[in-house]
């Protein structure tokens, strides 16, 4: 058998044409879900990008793996220590491995182990490809070692691919050659005069004022980056750079695809395409970012091409991405786990068969410290470190309504408030009691000075909240945060 993963990073799935984005991006993905099954409700557990992939390589939340943020102690998984075997049975059992133990010959083109010393990410593989620039390269430094790759393995009957493209990702680096795709495409109709007036006073970063996440430099080598948009010409750049990032992603892997089918491999070939975490485009007032546990930066595509599986079909059940785990190993037979958190859902992918949840905790440290619950058409956030966004402790929204999170509406339904809040508290008591550790790492975040990316910026960033009218959040921010 062979498989092929396309992971691209920060990729939302409501920017590609098959989950029904008006613009014209992904052409050659939407050939893919045509072929296979479209997963409409599927998420990653933790964001932003380490934390995601650790759950989805150990299949573990990260409360029980530990790697919750992008620095300090929780920027590392927890060590088994005493029982561990002569090898570590997270890294034999992790993700990697099932293809391995499927007796699959595994190999990856991707820098995010380098990027963010996650060397654990690496387990499983016969061989690992680094182009070496720390995920800021762009595809077309990638594509040719893939394109290379395949080549050299076209007689080789049984392989795992992992391809990682980084495109959609800040800063926006797709070439200029490209030009601008959708200069002649309107803007998302939901930012209107009174919203993007409303985003030009957000206190927090990555907003419009602060595209480089607390002030508006703009590096000279992403010319497609903004320091910062003030005005619908700059809200056009934000929104098309983004978009531009995914075509050109789209655009490389039509030459991935194009090639599996000049060799006679594609119908034999299964496909897995999806993404680390999704993007806020505006959502909570937060733009180019990766930063909340919300539905634009935990929700994420899942498309999947699997010989003898659905075509042309769709699933709404609610999952993980660490349930594709247990649902690979299912699907290619191999032992479940017992250490595993997932839950498998391969009988959706072989059958009409409902597999999803009833409810999903989303959790994010590395930005922000916040957890969240997504069931039924709400989404219920829960603060303990808001990023200096000055969000409320407690948010609710109705997605199915407000799918752009722009009226939280905790007030008007307290009960939906308590039911989040009593997912939550179960979830999280099951978790800790599955933990190898009685610390919740994501108190270790906030004793460490809180989430890596707010670390050191408090007192500059008040400043610049002065100089550019925005006294009042520079205020609020220092009642809330007196010892910086």
């Amino acid at each position: 058998m062979r498989i092929l993963m396309i992971d691209i990073d920060t990729l939302r799935p409501d920017h590609m044409g098959c989950y029904g984005y008006s613009r014209n991006t992904t052409p050659n993905l939407d050939r893919v879900c045509a072929e296979g099954i479209r997963f409409d409700r599927y998420y990653c557990s933790d964001a932003p990008c380490l934390p995601s992939r650790a759950a989805l390589v150990s299949g573990m939340f990260g409360i029980r793996n530990g790697a919750v943020g992008h620095g300090d102690t929780a920027g590392d998984r927890r060590l088994t220590g005493k029982g561990r075997g002569f090898r570590d049975a997270v890294d034999d059992n992790n993700f990697h491995n099932i293809f391995r133990r499927a007796g699959l010959y595994t190999a990856s083109v991707s820098t995010f182990a380098e990027r963010h010393s996650s060397w654990w990410f690496n387990a499983g593989f016969n061989e690992c490809y680094n182009v070496g620039q720390h995920g800021l390269e762009s595809g077309e430094a990638v594509l040719p070692v893939a394109l290379d790759w395949l080549t050299r393995n076209r007689d080789r009957d049984n392989w795992f691919l992992h391809l990682h493209l980084w495109d959609p990702h800040t800063p926006y680096r797709a070439p200029l050659e490209l030009g601008e795709p959708f200069a002649q495409d309107p803007l998302p109709a939901w930012i209107d005069e009174e919203t993007f007036a409303l985003h030009k006073r957000h206190v927090g970063p990555h907003g419009l004022n602060e595209m480089n996440m607390f002030d508006d430099y703009v590096n000279p080598k992403y010319p497609r980056m903004m320091g910062s948009a003030l005005d619908w010409a700059g809200l056009r750049k934000i929104i098309d750079g983004y978009d531009t990032g995914i075509y050109y992603a789209d655009r490389l892997l039509g030459q991935v695809f194009d090639l599996l089918r000049e060799q006679g491999l594609w119908e034999e070939t299964a496909v897995i395409v999806t993404s680390d975490h999704g993007e806020n485009m505006g959502e909570l007032g937060i733009y180019g970012e990766h930063g909340t546990a919300d539905e634009a930066t935990c929700h994420i595509p899942f498309l999947l091409k699997w010989p003898g599986g659905r075509k042309g079909a769709v699933d709404t059940g609610l999952h993980y991405s660490l349930d594709f785990l247990p649902t690979a190993a299912q699907l290619l037979g191999v032992d479940p786990c017992d250490n595993w958190d997932g839950q498998s859902f391969a009988a959706a992918v072989t059958g009409e068969v409902e597999a999803g949840r009833d409810s999903l905790v989303l959790s994010q440290m590395a930005h922000v410290c916040q957890r969240s619950v997504r069931f039924g058409d709400w989404l219920y956030m829960r603060t303990y470190h808001d990023g200096f966004h000055l969000f409320d402790r407690e948010m609710l929204f109705d997605l199915e309504n407000d799918p752009h999170e722009q009226h939280d509406v905790k007030d008007r339904f307290p009960e939906v408030c308590r039911q989040g809040a009593q997912i939550l508290l179960d979830w999280h008591d099951r978790a800790m009691l599955r933990s190898s550790s009685p610390i919740d790492p994501m108190w270790t975040v906030l004793a460490e000075g809180g989430p890596y990316h707010t670390q050191g910026c408090l007192e500059d960033y008040l400043k610049r909240l002065e100089a550019t009218g925005r006294a009042e959040g520079a205020r609020k921010l220092r009642e809330r945060y007196p010892n910086g």
